[in-house]
């Protein structure tokens, strides 16, 4: 294990040829240190909770804040610092105001109101696998399926109309794939509040059915705050549904037997606990939740003070043999995983999970049944992984069948 506490640089190294194991460094550190010091990119060393009970007690204490004004917040990365600055939302914020956010779109979000939508968004998917049949025998998987897919979903819940529909989805695929320039990141985010902002404007004549109606029918919001948490809402649940579908199929094509589970089952409830086992082995969310101290807090018997940052892996928390029967860094399809924190935990825990939930149900539960013969048209080693976003995924997923 590293000795010291420059060697400790978070987040970790993955191993391209196994990547869906965890950073050898941040597994070690997981083994011996539920609760530990690391250093990150802004020369700042907030302690990191590895273990899964210790990542629920924190993420349960109000003590430990998510508000990121509060001097000791430790961000991912200079650009969410940017990003979270000027948009304050739900995640940024603690309760009351958190709560009252929150209710305002909770019933957006619901296992019912999601539920309703389980035929549009099987029709969705079928659409889009009709379209990859029809075009030939391979495919990028993440391009031709995921990006589109979730794409609609979010549109449908937000309430974009179809006619803006296909410049939403434009600007959503290059704000889900890294590797722009910074420059040209930042212009697609600007376009994207200028679309959102027009959205909303034109809401006020028109409210509609969906988030951005409902923010503005409620008029409890100024428009540059609806025009947040449209945006929120819409980075989170397009990035990481879109990943979560190309990772995830990749998980499954490596395990042959796992994903014949999956192909051959016509059982809705193996399928949803299929997903929440892919959620937990995956944990795509791999830069942690972010939390800085208001107060002293004890956890795994070390004291955090106040003012001090907290990285919450979640990802690591997901694998802890404590938490989880068997071997947990196998993927195991029967496994209840159904207390995993992939989603966080606690007030703020993903709004936006039960769209993922049915989503990835749909399509995990429909893919490999329509596409039997699917394999991956490149070897894991050549894939290219994204690592400089909050979800880890792979920038294409070349598939052929």
């Amino acid at each position: 294990m590293p000795t010291s506490l420059e060697e400790n640089f978070y987040p970790m190294e993955r191993v391209p040829q196994c990547p869906f194991d965890l950073p050898p460094q941040l597994q070690e550190i997981a083994r011996t240190a539920p609760v530990s010091r690391v250093r990150i990119w802004d020369g700042s060393s907030p302690w990191l909770i590895t273990g899964y009970a210790e990542a629920r007690q924190v993420l349960t204490d109000a003590r430990a804040s998510s508000d990121q004004r509060l001097p000791g917040y430790t961000f991912a990365a200079p650009q969410a610092k940017a990003f979270h600055t000027r948009n304050r939302s739900m995640p940024t914020v603690d309760d009351p105001e958190h709560a009252h956010l929150r209710r305002m779109v909770t019933a957006d979000f619901s296992n019912r109101r999601m539920e309703s939508l389980r035929s549009v968004f099987q029709q969705t998917v079928d659409d889009l696998i009709d379209g990859l049949l029809a075009a030939g025998d391979s495919a990028d998987l993440f391009a031709d399926l995921a990006v589109p897919m979730s794409s609609k979903a979010i549109c449908e819940v937000l309430g974009v109309h179809h006619r803006e529909g296909e410049r939403f989805a434009a600007l959503g695929r290059v704000m889900a794939v890294p590797g722009s320039p910074p420059e040209v990141h930042a212009k697609v985010v600007e376009d994207m509040r200028a679309l959102l902002g027009s959205l909303v404007e034109a809401a006020r004549a028109e409210p509609g059915d969906g988030v951005i109606g409902h923010l503005v029918r409620a008029g409890e919001l100024p428009d540059e705050e609806i025009v947040a948490t449209a945006l929120l809402l819409m980075a989170a649940g397009h990035g990481a549904t879109a990943h979560m579908t190309t990772l995830g199929t990749m998980a499954l094509l490596t395990h042959p037997e796992q994903v014949a589970l999956v192909r051959d089952s016509q059982d809705p409830v193996f399928i949803a606990n299929a997903v929440e086992e892919l959620l937990r082995y995956l944990s795509v969310a791999h830069l942690g939740r972010r939390r800085v101290a208001k107060e002293d807090i004890e956890v795994g018997g070390v004291l955090i003070r106040a003012g001090e940052g907290i990285i919450v892996a979640t990802d690591t928390a997901n694998h802890d043999p404590r938490a989880f029967d068997g071997d947990p860094d196998e993927l195991d399809l029967t496994r209840d995983a159904r207390h995993h924190l992939a989603f966080g935990f606690g007030v703020h825990q993903c709004l936006g999970q039960q769209l993922s939930r049915v989503l990835l149900q749909v399509v995990y539960g429909t893919l490999y049944r329509r596409i039997p013969t699917l394999e991956l048209a490149v070897p894991l080693r050549d894939m290219s992984y994204t690592l400089d976003l909050a979800i880890y995924g792979v920038k294409a997923l070349p598939v052929k069948w």
